[in-house]
């Protein structure tokens, strides 16, 4: 991974693509059931007071829930997966996975020694080979919503960054 000590978006980045990868819908609804849970186990305490402890624990779950997600970001030159970046001249061409075949490279086509944001619950894949011999990770793969938009997000960076 090319990680730096610095920030290397520069002041004016292009933004060729965004997503945050956040839970689906059913595991909001499912989150959004601790509230009620706590709310029952403060009833002793007053029917008022469990009742806004359950709506503040419920807001919570949720709020940490979209702030905990991961980011994908292609600006400029440079790949963002989460915490981690790579400037766009380290990057081959990206393989667009879906269906069964994204379920192939999530479980037991997963390089051991590539790089990883995987999240449950989104179907598309991205897999990006690594072309820096410096770096451990031979290839990043990426949950998407949405594949080919990702993909020639990196297309675009990568042209970018042969200019």
């Amino acid at each position: 991974m090319q990680n730096a000590t610095g920030d290397p978006r520069p002041a004016s980045a292009v933004l060729r693509y965004r997503e945050r990868l956040a839970p689906s819908l059913w595991l909001f609804l499912a989150a959004a059931l601790g509230g009620p849970m706590l709310t029952l186990v403060f009833v002793p305490a007053g029917s008022a007071i469990a009742l806004v402890i359950g709506v503040v624990a419920t807001l919570a779950i949720i709020a940490l829930m979209i702030a905990g997600s991961p980011r994908v970001a292609v600006e400029q030159r440079v790949l963002r997966a989460g915490r981690a970046w790579i400037d766009a001249s380290w990057l081959g061409e990206p393989q667009v996975r879906t269906g069964e075949e994204a379920r192939q490279a999530r479980g037991p086509g997963l390089p051991a020694r590539g790089w990883h944001l995987i999240r449950g619950g989104i179907d598309g894949v991205v897999i990006v080979p690594n072309t820096d011999p410096a770096d451990p990770a031979p290839s990043w793969t990426i949950s998407t919503r949405t594949p080919d938009r990702l993909a020639a997000a990196i297309d675009a960076a990568r042209a970018a960054a042969t200019r």
